[in-house]
């Protein structure tokens, strides 16, 4: 009995997938108060700055999610 397998090598590649949009989000590395999500960066970095002016706290974590898929590269 012979067993005959054929391998070959397929490039993909990540891209955001086409149906989602990105949300962008911040909070305050001093204590718990967190920036609204937004579809755009500039929105959350105007609360945080915000902020800095009320509470004197100037560190904040930004986070950026979106939704990505795996494609074939042709």
């Amino acid at each position: 009995m012979s067993i005959k397998a054929a391998m070959r090598y397929v490039v993909h590649r990540i891209t955001e997938h086409p149906d989602t949009d990105m949300t962008f989000e911040a909070e305050c590395l001093h204590c718990k108060w967190k920036a609204a999500p937004a579809d755009e960066s500039a929105a959350v970095d105007v609360e945080c700055m915000s902020r800095t002016g009320r509470s004197g706290h100037s560190g904040f974590r930004r986070i950026r999610t979106s939704f990505a898929m795996v494609v074939r590269a042709e």
